[in-house]
């Protein structure tokens, strides 16, 4: 039988990189883990509605720099800043430790798993026709030299009675090997008829390291 292996881990150390980093003791390497799970979370509900690529955290003595990736800067950061100043002191006084807040933009959303899984889930939110919707995002990842892409929408869609599960491909998606660049997400859009769940690989060419 086949195991289902994440895209993203199956390449860290490869080309892909953990998304924390630090030294753990092995005495505090739950509590550590258990962090960056909360951290993640906290900024995650704080930026709700606020599409994010990725949020990476570091950590060096009692501070953790939280590096969020975006297409919409001016947002997350707000006027003079103030959003990004709230969140670092929400942090802080959540968990105790020292913050350092980074945002930088993704130059390309449509070659983003994380931005395209966001961008149809709340357009099916809005009860616009699915079908379309996920044309229209692959047609534009495409376009932007994506080399493939694959969408897999599942649940109740359309209302539908039963839930069923539909595929949409185009190009090429080389799971197995390593050297080929895929980013991928999962994102839930929750509609009138119940949770609908997105998978999204994307296919942006091969990282061959010296």
């Amino acid at each position: 039988m086949g195991h289902k292996v994440s895209p993203l881990a199956f390449r860290i150390g490869y080309i892909k990189s953990w998304r924390s980093t630090g030294f753990y003791s092995r005495k505090d390497y739950a509590a550590n883990v258990s962090t960056d799970m909360q951290v993640r979370l906290y900024i995650a509900r704080f930026l709700k509605g606020i599409p994010v690529a990725n949020v990476f955290l570091s950590h060096s003595n009692q501070t953790i720099t939280a590096t969020i990736y975006t297409a919409r800067i001016a947002i997350i950061l707000g006027k003079d800043d103030e959003n990004v100043n709230r969140l670092r002191t929400e942090l802080a006084k959540k968990f105790g430790l020292t913050f350092q807040i980074e945002v930088k933009e993704v130059k390309k959303p449509e070659l983003s798993a994380a931005l395209v899984a966001d961008s149809i889930a709340r357009q099916i939110e809005k009860k616009m026709p699915y079908r379309r919707v996920i044309k229209n995002a692959i047609s534009r990842t495409m376009e932007k030299g994506g080399l493939g892409i694959k969408v897999i929408i599942s649940g109740r869609v359309n209302g539908a009675e039963i839930a069923r599960t539909e595929t949409y491909k185009e190009g090429s998606i080389p799971s197995l090997t390593i050297r080929s660049d895929i980013d991928y997400a999962i994102e839930r859009a929750q509609t009138a008829t119940g949770t609908i769940g997105l998978k999204i690989w994307v296919y942006k060419g091969d990282v061959f390291k010296k």
